[in-house]
């Protein structure tokens, strides 16, 4: 059975910066057996980070997510798992006001990383909390999750405006703001005549592993990736900049 004392040393193995940045994609399951569950899990990681920033995605783009096209980081619950479920309501955790890709931050300059989703009209642009993940130099783990949950990558497409990936028609959705007024914005979300392209960013694993941009790690159970966000930028811009479709469909990268 993994304890937090565990977790902790294999975090530390792993080779995440504690003082650094770092975002977790996760699957609860794939850690095993932890004494104390889940929040044994997120304890670990937040006395491991306490001098860094530390952040969950909370996204809420399910088609249960968002009802009457309503926004309440304080009530939506998340549709990526367990773990970032019970991030969001820790003390001291601090959800941005992204309607479909949230992130909730905890550290000392949690509050003033959430407000880079101040103003947002598309999943994950440039000046958002995800754009901030390079200008931090940030970590990237996949607790026991593969890279088709790198949502990072929806980001590269987006600043490059690659085509075929956000919905030209939008919605209005309510946010509810803190002092309880309420504040309306046109919103365009994901959308691709291919489907889901996110099934096919895990063709980036092998070449990212060869380069040294990620690496396997294993933290409890979890077979895992800790990957170099900076790097794997600049790799995948000039990817996409030369082939546009790269991730149309899951061929290998030449």
């Amino acid at each position: 059975m993994h304890t937090k004392n565990s977790l902790i040393k294999d975090i530390e193995q792993a080779g995440i910066r504690k003082n650094g940045t770092l975002l977790i994609h996760s699957s609860m399951k794939a850690v095993g057996v932890v004494e104390g569950g889940a929040d044994t899990v997120l304890d670990a990681f937040i006395e491991y980070m306490k001098e860094g920033l530390l952040l969950f995605p909370t996204h809420s783009w399910s088609d249960k997510n968002l009802r009457n096209d309503i926004y309440d980081p304080k009530t939506e619950p998340s549709c990526v798992g367990v773990l970032p479920n019970l991030f969001m309501k820790r003390e001291g955790a601090i959800r941005s006001m992204h309607p479909t890709h949230s992130v909730t931050a905890m550290g000392d300059r949690a509050q003033a990383y959430v407000l880079r989703d101040r103003e947002v009209h598309t999943p994950c642009p440039r000046n958002g909390c995800f754009g901030g993940l390079y200008d931090e130099e940030a970590q990237l783990l996949f607790l026991g999750a593969t890279l088709k949950t790198n949502t990072f990558i929806h980001s590269i497409e987006e600043w490059l405006n690659v085509p075929d990936r956000i919905n030209p028609q939008s919605r209005k959705i309510k946010l509810q703001l803190e002092n309880g007024d309420t504040q309306e914005i046109d919103y365009n979300g994901h959308y691709s005549t291919r489907g889901d392209v996110s099934k096919n960013y895990d063709k980036l694993l092998l070449p990212m592993l060869q380069m040294g941009i990620a690496k396997e790690v294993k933290i409890g159970d979890a077979v895992s990736y800790v990957v170099e966000v900076r790097p794997m930028t600049d790799w995948v811009v000039g990817l996409l900049k030369e082939k546009p479709s790269l991730f149309d469909d899951g061929k290998p990268i030449e």
